[in-house]
Formats: structure tokens, sequence, C-alpha cells
């Protein structure tokens, strides 16, 4: 199933979209906590931990969800496919593993550094609200790195469709027509 070429520019325009909101919620969830750890002010700790409650329970799920979502059907709508290209690949598995770790890592760490404040207990220290964000951020920041570059080349699927669609199979790590996914011209 191709997608047509009015769908497929919405698609992309969506996971675009939602990509970038979700990197951009990283930051400011990555500033609040930087911000919770180090204030030496219990009230701006728990106004901290509060916002990073409101964003992981309302935003970071919906939109972890319809990146997946939108990356997939643009994936399976074009010819890119799911598993031709490594890149696309790694994305899916990256894709799938951070939302993972936002429901069942990250929410409850900022869940449970709420009710500590909320019951007295000391401030949030670093090891307990910065990992999250700061691995959600490399592995966004990385993603949209391979998403640009394209590296890699085919899997062995993609090679094997290349190859039975009649188009030359290019060496390994090489898209076919020559191109070596450096920059134009060198």
């Amino acid at each position: 199933m191709k997608l047509s070429r009015p769908a497929r520019r919405a698609s992309l325009v969506v996971h675009v979209a939602v990509s970038a909101s979700w990197l951009g919620l990283t930051l400011g969830l990555l500033a609040l906590a930087v911000t919770a750890t180090t204030t030496r002010s219990a009230v701006t700790a728990e106004a901290s931990v509060r916002a990073m409650r409101l964003f992981a329970d309302r935003l970071l799920l919906p939109l972890a969800f319809l990146t997946l979502l939108s990356g997939v059907l643009l994936s399976v709508g074009t010819s890119w496919g799911l598993a031709r290209h490594r890149w696309v690949l790694t994305k899916f598995w990256l894709t799938l593993v951070t939302t993972a770790a936002t429901a069942f890592a990250l929410r409850p760490g900022v869940n449970s550094s709420l009710a500590g404040l909320t019951a007295g207990g000391p401030p949030p220290g670093p090891g307990d609200l910065l990992p999250g964000p700061v691995v959600s951020l490399c592995a966004y920041v990385f993603m949209t790195a391979i998403s640009v570059l394209k590296p890699w080349g085919l899997t062995r699927r993609g090679r094997n469709h290349r190859a039975g669609a009649g188009a030359p199979a290019a060496p390994e790590g090489r898209p076919a027509g020559g191109r070596t996914g450096r920059a134009w011209g060198r």
C-alpha cells in the first residue's frame, strides 16, 4: 500500500511536528529537572516536579504514540519500508524503547519524586530526575540526525527487495545510484 502524494506529505508534516514536539518537551523536562535538583527552595523544587508530572502525564505518551504511529505509516506507505533501510529500522526500535522507557521509568520516577516532596521528604537528587530526560534527549537527537543523514544502507530484506524488483543491487552500505550518503560534490 503506497500513500498518495497528498497523504504522504500530510503524514510527513504530522510526523515531523510531533517528533519535534517530543524533542522540545524533553528539553523542557530537562530544564525542569535541573531546576528541581539544583534549587535551594523547596517550593521551587516542588513546582518544577509538579510541572514535570503534568507534562509527563498529559503530553509525553500521546506524542510518543503519535510519533510511532506516523513513522510506521510513513515507512510502510512509502518506498522506504519499515525493514528495508537500517536507519528506518533503527528509528523504529529506538522509538519503541523510548516510548516504553517513558511509560515505565520516566513517569513513575517523576511521580515518586513528587510523592516524596509532598510528604515532606528531601528534594530529589540528580539521579532521580535527570537520567530520563538526558537519555531521551540523546536518543531523539540521534534519531533526528539519522533521519537527515540516512546512513548505513539497506538491510538484507531491502537488498532482496531491490534485487527482486530488477534494480541493480548496491554494494553493502551504499545506496543504488552511486550516492554515498555524503554531502553533494565531495
